[in-house]
């Protein structure tokens, strides 16, 4: 081999140990710089500093035994400079030397771990609720703005100024770096694993059913959601969201055909599902039903589960499936719940029952331009014998569908009841 290609090969091992302790200990080493000072941006920067010297010092040094250690003894005397630097006081400086004294290089082995706490900052009620997603994103993973800026559909500067005054928040507010008391933490958990859900979702939509920056988002929220229960694993709906995740990520692959074409999951061929996924989510909310304690992620995954099963036995169990979502309505309504319970409806006592149980959201604003709803509402028409109404709320649905296959498919199903009422 070259001296060239050694070198590539040294640059390689060192990008790839790099980005493999960024995406396991990233959040780890930016809640314990931040602990203190609460100053997040500073910590990112001192962290940033840190990833650029170890790939300038690793490939000629080799990668050291505790990269994590490594990182956190650059990224201390980074911290402490820029805050000599910034003369933002004697108290912050003295506060960074107390964590550099509090861990030392020896001890890094056993770094504590704070990024549940870097959560429910992240997650606070202070914080705008609009923004607590993207800055969990960027602040417990260290994704750039203009990824998350891509999956939330905003340009990377307006999401930057976003996140930069959430972070400023923390800092000027003195938001607290800590787990809520017992009593507490029921009201603020439910707003971390909120986040750590509108993280997958927006990764599972896709809307343009090539983006990858928003495919990767379904994979960082699933390692949130493992960080959660690897973190909490007593608290039922940190197993329950995990198990609804899994369950949807499992038929990931099936959403598509060859061709890139939308399948329902009422078209997937259950065989094409990731099995082990289904036993790790089975695993997961039988463990969460040992608590007692059910919760809106339970009652979600456990309709998941429920559609599982009939799909793979085709039995038709869809009385549980009402049952399950007349509790999820029961502790968790919205429209949404109800757009999915009625056509559950539909399928146990036919479209007129459901489109009766649709008839008081009618007029709500926050199905407008919801378009599930709309897509809903034609199926069920069509089924009713309206077929008028019915192409009236296909073309809602199409205008409102921004992914290009699922469009294809309503336009399909469009055409097909067109066809057949002329």
């Amino acid at each position: 081999m070259s001296p060239t290609g050694g070198a590539r090969d040294a640059d390689g091992a060192a990008q790839a140990m790099a980005e493999a302790v960024a995406r396991r200990s990233y959040g780890k080493l930016v809640a314990l710089l931040a602990m203190r000072t609460r100053d997040v941006a500073a910590a990112e920067d001192a962290l940033a500093d840190a990833f650029a010297a170890a790939l300038a010092d690793w490939p000629a040094r080799g990668c050291p035994a505790n990269p994590e250690a490594w990182l956190m003894t650059v990224a201390r005397r980074r911290a402490i400079d820029g805050a000599r630097h910034r003369r933002v006081g004697d108290e912050v400086t003295n506060q960074l030397a107390i964590l550099a004294d509090e861990i030392g290089e020896d001890e890094a082995a056993a770094l504590p771990d704070r990024r549940l706490a870097l959560l429910f900052a992240c997650t606070h009620p202070a914080i705008d609720a609009a923004i607590r997603t993207p800055l969990m994103l960027q602040v417990v993973l260290g994704l750039e703005a203009k990824t998350i800026a891509s999956a939330f559909l905003m340009s990377p500067a307006a999401m930057s100024k976003r996140l930069a005054r959430a972070k400023n928040k923390i800092r000027d507010a003195g938001i607290p770096f800590c787990v809520p008391e017992h009593e507490a933490l029921p009201g603020r958990l439910a707003a971390v694993l909120e986040a750590v859900y509108a993280a997958y979702a927006q990764g599972w939509t896709d809307p343009h059913g090539r983006d990858a920056e928003r495919r990767d988002l379904t994979g960082e929220a699933l390692f949130l959601a493992h960080l959660l229960v690897e973190l909490l694993p007593e608290e039922p709906e940190t197993l329950g969201l995990l198990a609804l995740m899994l369950y949807a990520q499992a038929r990931c692959d099936a959403r598509r055909d060859a061709a890139g074409d939308y399948v329902p999951l009422s078209a997937q061929d259950p065989a094409t599902w990731n099995a082990p996924m289904i036993d790790a989510a089975d695993a997961l909310l039988r463990r969460a039903s040992t608590f007692h304690a059910i919760g809106r992620f339970q009652l979600e995954a456990a309709l998941q589960s429920a559609h599982v099963h009939r799909c793979r036995t085709l039995r038709p169990n869809w009385d549980e499936i009402v049952q399950l979502y007349d509790a999820l309505l029961a502790i968790a309504a919205s429209p949404v719940v109800a757009v999915n319970r009625a056509l559950a409806l539909a399928e146990r006592d036919g479209p007129q029952a459901a489109l009766a149980a649709l008839e008081p959201y009618a007029g709500d604003p926050r199905l407008a331009d919801y378009q599930p709803y709309w897509a809903a509402r034609a199926d069920l028409l069509a089924r009713a014998g309206a077929k008028a109404e019915a192409l009236g709320a296909y073309d809602l649905a199409i205008g409102l569908e921004r992914d290009p296959a699922v469009r294809r498919f309503l336009q399909r199903k469009r055409l097909a009841l067109s066809s057949a009422s002329s």
